[in-house]
C-alpha cells in the first residue's frame, strides 16, 4: 500500500482528533516520544498546539520536538526537579486564568520516573482538572517485549545512588517471587548489573531493552548468571529498562523446617539479610530468595511484636 498525502489527512479525519473535548483550564499530561518522533499520537499533537502553555522538563529538548511539528506555543514554562514546587504554583494560576496546560518531559510520560507528579497532585489539590494524553512509554514497550511469567510485576523505577540500599532493594524484589522491572541510566549500569547478579538466583530469566524504539534498540534475553560476561561485552549506551522474570518455582518458606529458621536468624544476627541468605541456601541448597523471603517476613513479625508491646505498655 502506498500512503500519500490525501490518506494522511484522512486518518487525521477519521480519528476524530478535532471534534473531541480540550477543556479549558485544564491540566494535560502528554506522553512525547521515547525516541521514534513516529510515537507522537495524534491526540498529544493537537493538545500541544492548542495549548496556551507548555510546561517542559527541558524547555531545549520539547522545543526541538515541537520545531519537528510545525508547533509554536504561545508559552514555554520550565518544569524540572529542581523547580517543581514553584512551577506548579505557577501552573495552578494558570489554570485558574482559565489556560489549558501541557505537562511534557523530555520523554514518555511526566510522572513516571520523571517530574511531574508534585505538579499533578498540586492541581488536583488546588480542585483544577487533570487529563492524561497517553501514549509512548519505555516501560510498558519492554514489558510488552520481554514475555515475563506470573501475576504482575513491581516497577521500581531508578534504584538509589548508594550501594547499600540499592542492593536492599533488589534483595527485595528479588524475594518477592513476583517479576519486576527498573530503569536505568548508562553511566550507573556497570554498578546495577553486578547488583542484580549478586540478588539474583542463577538461572533467573533477565531481559535487558536498550534505545527502546530508536535505530539501535536491542532487547536481550540472559540469565542472571550471564550478567557479569554480559556487561563486560556490552559497553552501556543508551536508556535501559531491565526486566526480571518471576523465579520459575516461586519462592516460598513452606519447605524451610524450623531449625532451618533458627539458625538462619542466628546468621542474620551477624550478617545482613541478604548474605544470611546466600550462606544459607549454600548449606540447604534451599533457594535463596526463599530464605531471604523468610528473613524479611520473621524481621515483620518482629517488629509488628515491639510495635504492639509498646502500644500495650501505654495503656
Amino acid at each position: 500500500m502506498t500512503i500519500d498525502l490525501q490518506q494522511a489527512v484522512r486518518w487525521l479525519q477519521d480519528s476524530g482528533v478535532a471534534a473531541q473535548d480540550y477543556p479549558a483550564g485544564t491540566l494535560y499530561v502528554v506522553a512525547t516520544p521515547v525516541g521514534n518522533a513516529a510515537d507522537l499520537t495524534l491526540r498529544a499533537l493537537w493538545t500541544l498546539a492548542l495549548a496556551d502553555t507548555i510546561a517542559a522538563e527541558d524547555t531545549r529538548v520539547t522545543r526541538q520536538l515541537l520545531d519537528r511539528f510545525g508547533i509554536a506555543p504561545p508559552a514555554l514554562l520550565a518544569a524540572h526537579e529542581h523547580n517543581e514546587r514553584a512551577a506548579a504554583e505557577r501552573i495552578v494560576a494558570l489554570l485558574r486564568a482559565g489556560q489549558r496546560v501541557a505537562l511534557v518531559s523530555d520523554a514518555g510520560t511526566p510522572a513516571v520516573s520523571d517530574p511531574g507528579a508534585r505538579i499533578v497532585a498540586a492541581v488536583q489539590a488546588a480542585g483544577l482538572r487533570v487529563l492524561p494524553v497517553p501514549g509512548a512509554s519505555s516501560l510498558l514497550a519492554a514489558l510488552s517485549a520481554a514475555g515475563l511469567g506470573g501475576q504482575g510485576f513491581q516497577f521500581l523505577g531508578f534504584l538509589p545512588t548508594g550501594a547499600t540500599e540499592r542492593a536492599r532493594r533488589l534483595d527485595e524484589a528479588a524475594a518477592s517471587g513476583a517479576a519486576f522491572v527498573l530503569l536505568e541510566a548508562p553511566h550507573r549500569l556497570l554498578e546495577t548489573l553486578p547488583a542484580l547478579h549478586a540478588a539474583l538466583e542463577p538461572g533467573r530469566r533477565v531481559v535487558v531493552a536498550r534505545e527502546l524504539t530508536k535505530k539501535f534498540e536491542s532487547i536481550e534475553v540472559v540469565r542472571a548468571s550471564e550478567l557479569p560476561q554480559f556487561a563486560a561485552s556490552h559497553p552501556p549506551r543508551g536508556e535501559y529498562v531491565l526486566l526480571v522474570d518471576a523465579p520459575s518455582t516461586p519462592a516460598t518458606g513452606a519447605a524451610i523446617d524450623a531449625g532451618t529458621r533458627a539458625w538462619l536468624r542466628a546468621l542474620a544476627a551477624a550478617l545482613p539479610a541478604s548474605k544470611a541468605a546466600a550462606v544459607a541456601a549454600r548449606a540447604t541448597g534451599l533457594p535463596r530468595d526463599a530464605l531471604y523471603a523468610e528473613l524479611i517476613r520473621h524481621s515483620d513479625r518482629s517488629a509488628q511484636g515491639r510495635k504492639d508491646s509498646g502500644k500495650n505498655a501505654g495503656r
